[in-house]
């Protein structure tokens, strides 16, 4: 047993009204989890939370916990909160790598899940639980979409998604992989082979661009791509990553561990405007990454980023670079949307649904990053499990 985990376990005061759940997307019941591991009953505690969040073991190393959990706890008025993702991962990962499924009995109703990202993992899980046979297709060779693919190694080791696969397929999951929906097999096709419904939750791979004059080059890259193969970059000693959200932060500490010898986030805005949480900006800054603020590239150069100041002082200068990452955000890719008009999106190219995940095509569901942009995980799973609700009703009435 941890002893560092029964010592931040006991920080907690039980509160009767507890503020930490009020702060999760998905109502994590943080008190009863705790209480019920500091009574030695850890494996009840894990199938609690595993019930409630299909993907707890993930949540709790990846959730920006100072938003919510933590960030509500009511000890931060003392500036010190439970530390809730510590605890919460260290049962949840006993309890995956622990328990057992039986292949539940199938109920008859077949659904397609498009997409083997967080949406999609928690839908899969909630209803092949309830006797749903489930397919799920990706475009990869292997589930995760951005857990595996956009989240860096030292963030979140690959090895938990190889236990939620097997997982997957205690329950009975049939997983298609290489496989990208849209193109040889379409919506259509999978409501002809008789799936009741389908879903979508193919998140957000296409990188948007910045617009301007040298993002062809040779040495520019985007952010998402390099994500998901970072050892085939040669990024050489000097990089400059445009952007700073999340991903830039992400890439940054990347390029760092991939031997750069000075990594520099390039923003418009000030430290405090930054998206990207505070506490990943800090880990940044620990890593040693370097921050150049109040600058608006004009041009990418084989030199560098050309840029003008934005602090009112209108300076132009050249800030040099090796190789440039552009990190300023993603949007779906229209493969689905292309062979299903039905399915309307909006301006940025996200699935219009309801709040149920319902989209304007009669049986068709989504929720996640190609609903929403890009969110965290624990708000995508709290989304599916909006859906799984729809689902099984809409299903109820074929």
């Amino acid at each position: 047993m941890n002893k560092y985990v029964i010592t931040l376990a006991k920080t907690c005061l039980g509160c009767k009204k507890p503020s930490c759940r009020t702060g999760c997307p998905v109502g994590t019941p943080i008190p009863e989890m705790i209480r019920l591991f500091l009574a030695g009953d850890i494996k009840e505690a894990g199938k609690m939370l595993f019930e409630n969040n299909p993907l707890s073991v993930i949540c709790s190393m990846v959730c920006p916990h100072e938003k919510h959990c933590e960030g509500h706890c009511i000890l931060t008025k003392k500036g010190t909160a439970v530390s809730v993702g510590s605890i919460e991962n260290y049962i949840s990962d006993l309890y995956i790598h622990d328990v057992q499924f039986e292949k539940p009995t199938k109920n008859g109703h077949k659904v397609a899940i498009i997409g083997s990202g967080p949406a999609g993992i928690a839908l899969a899980v909630i209803l092949a639980s309830k006797g749903y046979e489930i397919t799920m297709y990706d475009a990869h060779d292997k589930i995760g979409g951005v857990l595996r693919y956009g989240i860096p190694d030292f963030r979140l080791n690959k090895e938990i998604l190889d236990t939620i696969e097997s997982k997957l397929r205690q329950l009975d999951v049939t997983i298609r992989p290489n496989i990208t929906i849209g193109k040889n097999i379409t919506v259509g096709d999978l409501f002809r082979d008789d799936f009741k419904a389908v879903f979508i939750g193919t998140g957000v791979w296409a990188p948007k661009k910045l617009g301007i004059k040298g993002e062809s080059l040779g040495h520019v890259h985007f952010a998402i791509d390099y994500l998901k193969s970072p050892d085939v970059y040669q990024l050489g000693k000097r990089v400059v990553i445009l952007g700073a959200g999340n991903v830039a932060m992400d890439v940054a500490r990347t390029a760092v561990r991939h031997h750069a010898k000075e990594v520099i986030i390039m923003y418009r805005k000030g430290m405090d405007d930054m998206p990207a949480s505070k506490h990943e900006i800090e880990c940044a800054k620990i890593d040693g990454v370097k921050f150049e603020l109040y600058k608006q590239p004009l041009e990418i150069t084989e030199e560098g980023v050309k840029y003008s100041c934005t602090d009112g002082s209108e300076e132009v200068g050249l800030l040099e670079a090796d190789s440039i990452l552009v990190a300023i955000s993603q949007s779906p890719n229209n493969n689905i949307v292309q062979s299903a008009r039905q399915i309307e999106v909006d301006g940025k190219g996200l699935v219009i649904t309801d709040e149920s995940g319902r989209t304007t095509m009669e049986g068709v569901f989504a929720s996640g990053d190609v609903v929403t942009g890009a969110r965290t995980v624990v708000e995508a799973v709290a989304f599916s499990k909006r859906v799984a609700t729809a689902i099984e009703e809409y299903v109820a009435t074929l």
